[in-house]
């Protein structure tokens, strides 16, 4: 599938944390996080607006020109972080502070993280729910996946969806170690993808 990319910056912003808000509003993570409907709504924009605020500052945003998929990627290199990650708690203050679990995702997910080899970290991809189906996120990640084929370089991503797991494992990605099960809710499955030899 062909599609149009392009890098999103700054002025790209409102833009992309509409489409995560939106794309993950019913995703189970976001369920878990936020289990009063009314509530997520509030807040659920602001939470997710930490991830793109993250990826836009350290990483990349790779967005359709079409606004409809998205996809936020970070560089990790390869090592125990020097500093606690103070992403979690941010998450928290940011969006709904009396929330214990706004900050608890991050944590335990954190706590998984793999550190022995530097990787390309797919923080999330998200794709508007009327184009879900199409094959937007395959044409949104192949191109990165590629490259870090060419680099040698390994990729990792946490599946938030029993859903979102089948596409990866169809684009080289293998379950790493058990599953997550968030406490009194769903699973995440972290995966790592080596990079395609030659």
């Amino acid at each position: 599938m062909g599609v149009a990319t392009r890098t999103a910056g700054a002025a790209d912003r409102d833009q992309v944390a509409a489409l995560l808000d939106t794309a993950f509003h019913d995703d189970p993570v976001s369920g878990w996080v936020f289990p009063e409907e009314e509530h997520r709504r509030a807040v659920h924009g602001l939470f997710m607006g930490c991830f793109l605020d993250a990826a836009l500052a350290g990483g990349r945003v790779d967005l359709l020109e079409d606004g409809s998929a998205a996809a936020l990627w970070l560089s990790v290199p390869a090592g125990e972080p020097e500093e606690e990650d103070d992403m979690p708690a941010l998450m928290r203050r940011t969006a709904d502070p009396d929330n214990e679990r706004a900050e608890l995702v991050g944590r335990l997910t954190g706590a998984i993280h793999p550190t022995e080899r530097a990787h390309a970290y797919l923080l999330l991809i998200a794709v508007a729910p009327d184009r879900q189906g199409e094959g937007l996120g395959t044409a949104l990640l192949t191109p990165v996946l590629e490259q870090c084929d060419r680099d040698g370089l390994p990729a990792y991503l946490e599946a938030s969806s029993a859903r979102s797991r089948e596409l990866y494992l169809r684009l080289g990605f293998a379950d790493r170690g058990e599953p997550l099960r968030l406490p009194g809710g769903p699973l995440m499955w972290p995966m790592w993808r080596e990079p395609a030899a030659g």
